[in-house]
């Protein structure tokens, strides 16, 4: 937490376009509710009862409420990204002037590969945890709320059934998350031994050429790479397992509520525009639990990241200016040195 609250104080600057996008956030979960409110009007007043004027006004609702989802949702979208894409762009200035500063042990400590990755790799997965995650965070949970609030309005005994089989969804999730650091971890290790394994034999091929090393160093970056396709089928293997497994668990809940709820219209306890409009408010409701449960992985490859990028921010240079040491003037004919010692 205490590194995701540091990448989230590099978006401090950028607070009023995050807020503007948390109304449009709030605007688009109180539309995707308010839709699923319409069915129980639309059900039993047009299809049951056939009310004529109902017939007219609900479309023209359905369409506003549409309207107005999709312009907040690419308000939100275009707001968020540009914030993660500024905080990404600022943060990889940081850093590589940061390793400018270092001194020459830093650079022979530290391969070109390895620091060419975190400027890249390392860095973009930073801005997934910044604008993607975030984003998805608190337009899900705006969501939520508000199908959760119609779900309860509806039939508030269903929706305690319903309820029942989220708690069973926290263990799972981090478990997935905690693999899922470890695994962005060893991908980015992997990543930063094969990028710099290539600026290594790729700037020094005369050498390789000379001493005959070709097969050698082909056999050592295919053992790289195959590293690296492992652990991408381990991330993969974990996202595809984290969406079928909430899926299933969203499917007993559903599978209660149709028994039960049904059982209520049968015997004349609730009306089918109710037990619609309800059923419909818990099935919208299942996908943003999906994606925060995907949303928890991003975070997790993000921060994974941002600890080995913040490893370097924090390194202090060796070497630096004394306070108020004296600034050189621009060398013009000649340079002179006297009482230097070197060591």
């Amino acid at each position: 937490m205490n590194i995701f609250k540091r990448l989230l104080k590099l978006a401090k600057p950028h607070i009023s376009k995050f807020l503007l996008a948390m109304l449009c956030m709030l605007a688009v979960g109180a539309t995707t509710s308010a839709l699923a409110f319409l069915v129980k009007p639309a059900l039993d007043e047009i299809f049951l009862n056939k009310n004529a004027s109902m017939l007219k006004w609900i479309p023209i609702v359905i369409i506003a409420i549409y309207f107005i989802k999709g312009t907040c949702s690419y308000g939100q979208t275009v707001l968020m990204n540009f914030i993660g894409q500024r905080v990404v762009t600022d943060l990889r200035n940081d850093l590589y002037n940061h390793i400018q500063k270092q001194p020459l042990s830093f650079f022979a400590k530290n391969p070109t590969g390895i620091l060419m990755s975190r400027i890249t790799n390392d860095v973009n997965l930073i801005q997934g945890a910044v604008s993607e995650a975030v984003t998805s965070i608190f337009k899900d949970s705006f969501t939520l709320i508000g199908l959760i609030f119609v779900i309860f309005y509806r039939d508030w005994q269903l929706a305690l059934v319903a309820m029942v089989v989220f708690p069973l969804t926290i263990y799972p999730i981090a478990r997935f998350g905690e693999k899922m650091r470890k695994i962005a971890t060893g991908t980015q290790i992997t990543m930063g031994s094969l990028t710099s394994l290539l600026q290594e034999t790729i700037s020094g091929t005369r050498i390789v050429k000379a001493f005959g090393m070709e097969d050698y160093e082909g056999k050592r970056f295919a053992k790289e790479n195959e590293n690296l396709f492992k652990l991408f089928m381990k991330a993969v293997s974990i996202r595809a397992l984290s969406s079928p497994f909430m899926e299933f668990l969203g499917g007993l809940g559903i599978a209660a509520i149709v028994f039960y709820g049904g059982y209520q219209v049968i015997q004349g306890v609730s009306t089918p525009g109710n037990f619609f409009s309800f059923l419909t408010a818990l099935i919208m409701l299942y996908e943003p639990i999906k994606r925060l449960t995907n949303v928890n992985n991003t975070i997790q490859q993000g921060i994974s990241a941002a600890v080995r990028v913040f490893g370097v921010m924090d390194m202090t240079p060796e070497i630096k200016n004394r306070e108020n040491a004296t600034e050189l003037p621009r060398i013009s004919d000649n340079i002179e040195i006297r009482n230097v010692a070197f060591s």
